[in-house]
């Protein structure tokens, strides 16, 4: 049993007493509760993967519910992206859910509140109220309008509802303790005016409930047993209970917020303001850019559903805010692209080899795998002619002795074929290479089971037959920020770090068996890293996304 408490993390702690105490295991729920005025990113996956992975571990629901109180930043678009996401992840919700939902029962609670004497309609500025609300160090002074009367409370409240007064003019306010050690505790704003059509209520209503107060009566009325929030919500646990004390009745289920600290990424921001910024600036192309830390985006960059999961549960949950290092996130996708990314053979910066003493006409299929090291993976037959294309970074004139690729008069082996010579090359008036002449050895086929072919050479190197080539828009993609934590100046603004290489495009070839690859089929690139099919792939045009390097280059700048 002692064993089983440590191999628990501090929230399945706080779920085992309290069924230790009593509570039933078939009261037992859980929820996700994401605003719909963005997109979700890998901070909402580490929320999702919790709250979706207790309800598997205690076989008990989670809901989804949209936390719609903001017109002026809510559309559906969001909604339908964030249920997309979570569905992609693997998870399933058992009900679908609304705070807008309950826009009538928190009105009607709110009447009972000012009827109670507990709450009163404020028209100050909110520059005054503000002034009101004193410090951490020093408390806060009453609003002039605190002591107003029930009936001008609701009279005010009323015509608030029926839209007579303009926004920002009037709000309800909870009547709690202004001295209060919690800020939040003094004197929070329950409602304000919001003009704005509702994405799922249309015009129905002018005034909206604040987060606060819409939360923790969100959770009561679906009986969610835990509530758990991100870290900065700890200070608003206060507000959370006493808001549930105002309606909760014994004889139902009390919700209990618990807080863990959000999931922070090195090199990106998290902030979905900031994100949305990127977005309407143009500094990405949509909210899916595979440089952005959007669920979405990393999706069509090749991250898998998978590699997220494993991420999220690698991290851990923690009670302190700290910063995760992306290597771990592309330490999960390559860990998972490993074991099911086929292999196949792309060139990105193309140089031509001629085989000299290859018959010119010839041309011949030689039988590859798509994985070398793990069984089921199946081949595919690979086209070799006279002519080909390898990288130019593999060829050198002259080399020293740790150079292992082709150099004049030395020789490697072309990856399941032959074994070739560099004997000459061709420049042009700029002094690059643009042509390699070659002699290759006719016995060296690799598997065919000669003795040439089982001559040892020290390089193997990837290619694509020219004659055979398919071209393909390959889009290089890399971190978008160089600074590890871009939004941590306070003297800079955070697109100041922004990498001006984080996207490069380049026109490559890759083997033909490619050109029946689906849309977010993924692959490695020999030697090169893993890619994936883009959404803009046409059927007369091949695009891939980089998900990743095979090796990582950043290891090298930092140290």
């Amino acid at each position: 049993m002692t064993e089983d408490k440590k191999s628990l993390n501090f929230l399945e702690q706080i779920i085992e007493e309290d069924l230790a105490n009593g509570l039933p295991k078939d009261k037992l729920r859980f929820r996700f509760p994401p605003e719909p005025n963005g997109y979700l990113h890998i901070g909402h996956a580490a929320s999702i993967c919790l709250n979706f992975g207790l309800g598997l571990k205690y076989n008990a629901p989670v809901n989804l519910r949209f936390d719609d109180t903001n017109p002026a930043k809510e559309e559906q678009e969001y909604v339908d992206a964030i249920k997309f996401d979570v569905e992609w992840l693997g998870f399933k919700w058992d009900k679908e859910l609304y705070s807008s939902d309950y826009f009538q029962q928190l009105y009607d609670w709110t009447l009972e509140l000012i009827k109670e004497g507990k709450a009163y309609v404020d028209n100050q500025t909110s520059e005054e109220m503000a002034k009101q609300k004193g410090s951490p160090t020093e408390v806060g002074t009453d609003s002039p309008n605190r002591d107003r009367s029930i009936e001008e409370n609701l009279d005010l409240f009323l015509r608030m509802k029926n839209g007579e007064f303009e926004e920002g003019s009037h709000v309800l306010r909870a009547k709690i303790d202004m001295k209060h050690v919690n800020m939040h505790m003094r004197d929070p704003i329950l409602y304000r005016i919001l003009k704005r059509k509702h994405h799922r209520t249309g015009n129905d209503w002018c005034i909206y409930p604040m987060y606060d107060w819409t939360h923790g009566e969100s959770d009561y009325l679906e009986q969610v047993s835990h509530s758990i929030c991100t870290l900065e919500f700890k200070s608003h646990r206060d507000l959370y209970d006493w808001y549930v004390d105002q309606v909760y009745d014994t004889t139902t289920l009390r919700p209990k917020q618990r807080e863990f600290a959000r999931r922070n990424l090195s090199y990106t921001v998290m902030s979905k303001r900031k994100l949305l910024q990127l977005v309407e600036e143009g500094v990405v192309n949509g909210w899916d850019d595979p440089r952005m830390p959007t669920i979405s985006g990393l999706r069509r960059r090749g991250y898998t559903a998978e590699s997220i999961k494993i991420f999220s549960e690698t991290a851990g949950i923690s009670k302190r805010d700290n910063v995760t290092d992306v290597a771990l996130l592309e330490h999960c996708i390559k860990d998972d692209l490993n074991k099911t990314a086929p292999r196949v053979m792309a060139v990105l910066n193309p140089v031509k080899i001629i085989i000299t003493n290859y018959p010119e006409e010839k041309e011949e299929f030689l039988d590859a795998n798509y994985n070398d090291y793990e069984e089921g993976f199946g081949s595919r037959a690979v086209p070799f002619s006279r002519e080909i294309y390898i990288e130019k970074e593999d060829f050198r004139e002259e080399a020293n002795k740790k150079f292992f690729r082709l150099k004049l008069g030395n020789e490697v082996r072309l990856k399941n074929a032959y074994i070739i010579k560099a004997e000459s090359c061709l420049k042009d008036e700029n002094g690059e290479i643009t042509e390699i002449y070659c002699t290759y050895d006719e016995d060296s086929l690799s598997g065919s089971g000669t003795e040439a072919s089982k001559r040892k050479v020290k390089g193997t190197l990837h290619w694509v037959s020219a004659k055979h080539a398919v071209k393909a828009e390959v889009r290089v993609y890399d971190r978008l920020f160089t600074d590890e934590a871009p939004d941590g100046h306070k003297d800079k603004d955070f697109k100041e770090f922004l990498n001006p290489d984080s996207l490069t495009v380049i026109d490559a070839f890759v083997e033909p068996s490619l050109k029946t690859a689906n849309v977010l089929d993924r692959f490695q690139f020999q030697r090169l890293g893993y890619f994936c099919v883009d959404k803009d792939t046409t059927e007369t045009k091949l695009v891939f996304n980089r998900t990743v390097p095979l090796r990582d280059s950043w290891a090298k700048k930092e140290k």
